[in-house]
């Protein structure tokens, strides 16, 4: 008997086929949907293959990868474009690591600053790691209603030249859009020179009237585009779209090359050409915006959702219908309790929940039919017995950005030790604290901890992301 035979032996085989097996309509990533007709012509694992004549190579591509990427240039309108098998993460090394190596090669080998937001993807802290980069962080709003991080602090007073760089995610996570046209307007007008970094993982989509405009089209120099997360790409599957020569390609192509894999997947390649070829079905996602027009109205009335009567507030500049995200406040009864009646009733999977709050994520596998049955889900919840809900717990609307004292990549590299949380203040913290969700670090390594951050971190009650000894002791600089 094998190992995987016994009694008890977790098989994620097997609990694959157990999760197949209920057959729930996935509005979450990735936006295949798990539909057979964008794999027509990928057969595993017969071609799961490596390097073979004929077949080209990744890291220097000279035929038929080459062309794959030139067709996906074509199509976003980018100067050159560039497979990415290691996901978006993968992606946002490397823009830094690329923009950091352009910086080097200047007369001033201080270190590369980067203007930063602060509710950025873990990747993004990683590659500041990676890179050395020196952040400044642009600080979130915090929408009232869902208490969750949706806009963007302004940065009209920020002086842009002095940074090699500016990062910005387009869209968020919940769907929200920052006013990338105004921030490449200022840097147009305040300092041509610096570089504009994009990540618009979920936004590969972003190809049509129906949608925001893609980041490129507002002079970004590198966008990084998610191609699984919204598109038919299979997990793990990316794009880097570049644009002018603020940051050379042969840096770019230097950064990818040490940071990918030297064995990348061909079904994975195979997928990023076919989801390209996929994206420019314009009548997909009009039968969607039609049914998700639908379900605005009539489920807005019983339930609160984001939608465009909050652009324009709480630092919203733009919003992506593709995204759902209701509050079930209004209903009185719990998200949990919501997302259980509408797994159990309706087969609805969602992509993300907290106490208030449920994300719905819409992919091009996504079906009008598959809305309607969202809508109906929606609708049914107001059946649902109330709960006896606690007061919340009072937001912070600002939370103050601690003072930097090391950059990650020095706080990542120095000895550590570990100290009660309560003994904490006056010291530069070894690890990033995020409460989760929303996931945006209170505190990241680098930065000193004080007082009104210890009083966040004792107050909440909530999951938190990145934190070892939650709630009890904290990592921090013993020596640099």
């Amino acid at each position: 008997m094998s190992i995987l035979e016994e009694e008890n032996v977790l098989n994620l085989g097997h609990k694959l086929l157990q999760y197949e097996a209920q057959k729930l309509i996935s509005f979450h990533t990735p936006g295949h949907k798990g539909k057979a007709e964008f794999f027509t012509d990928l057969h595993f694992p017969d071609q799961d293959l490596t390097e073979l004549p004929g077949l080209d190579m990744l890291h220097s591509p000279a035929g038929v990868i080459a062309q794959a990427q030139a067709r996906a240039a074509a199509v976003y309108q980018s100067d050159a474009s560039f497979y990415l098998i290691n996901g978006a993460t993968v992606g946002n090394q490397g823009m830094f690591m690329a923009l950091a190596g352009t910086g080097k090669r200047g007369k001033d080998l201080q270190l590369p600053k980067v203007l930063v937001e602060r509710q950025s993807h873990r990747s993004v802290f990683s590659a500041l790691v990676l890179s050395g980069c020196e952040p400044e962080y642009i600080p979130s709003v915090v929408h009232p209603e869902f208490g969750l991080p949706l806009g963007l602090k302004s940065i009209a007073e920020v002086d842009l030249g002095e940074f090699l760089g500016v990062h910005l995610t387009y869209p968020g996570y919940y769907g929200t859009l920052p006013d990338l046209a105004m921030i490449a307007a200022q840097r147009d007008r305040q300092a041509v020179q610096v570089s504009i970094l994009v990540d618009q993982a979920h936004g590969s989509h972003y190809l049509s009237p129906l949608f925001p405009k893609g980041a490129l089209a507002y002079g970004a120099d590198l966008v990084l585009c998610s191609t699984h997360k919204t598109l038919s790409a299979l997990t793990q599957a990316a794009m880097l779209h570049v644009q002018g020569s603020r940051i050379p390609l042969s840096a770019l192509k230097e950064a990818l090359e040490l940071l990918q894999s030297s064995s990348p997947s061909y079904l994975l390649m195979a997928s990023l050409e076919r989801a390209v070829e996929h994206a420019l079905e314009s009548r997909r996602w009009e039968l969607l915006h039609e049914a998700v027009q639908e379900l605005h109205h009539r489920v807005g009335g019983s339930l609160r959702i984001l939608n465009p009567q909050d652009v324009g507030t709480y630092g919203i500049a733009g919003l992506d219908w593709t995204k759902i995200m209701i509050n079930t406040q209004r209903l009185g009864v719990a998200a949990p309790r919501c997302v259980e009646h509408l797994r159990k009733s309706y087969g609805i999977d969602p992509e993300l929940w907290d106490d208030k709050n449920i994300l719905f994520l819409l992919g091009i596998g996504n079906t009008p039919e598959e809305v309607e049955i969202l809508t109906k889900g929606l609708l049914s919840l107001a059946s649902l017995n109330k709960d006896v809900v606690a007061s919340p717990e009072e937001m912070v609307f600002e939370i103050p950005l601690p003072p930097v004292r090391l950059t990650p990549r020095q706080a990542y590299f120095a000895r550590k030790r570990k100290i009660p949380l309560a003994e904490s203040v006056g010291h530069i913290v070894g690890e990033s604290i995020s409460p989760y969700p929303p996931g945006i670090p209170w505190i990241v390594m680098g930065e000193e901890m004080t007082p009104e951050i210890l009083e966040l971190l004792t107050r909440h009650k909530g999951r938190w992301q990145g934190w070892e000894d939650a709630g009890q002791g904290v990592w921090i600089i013993e020596e640099v």
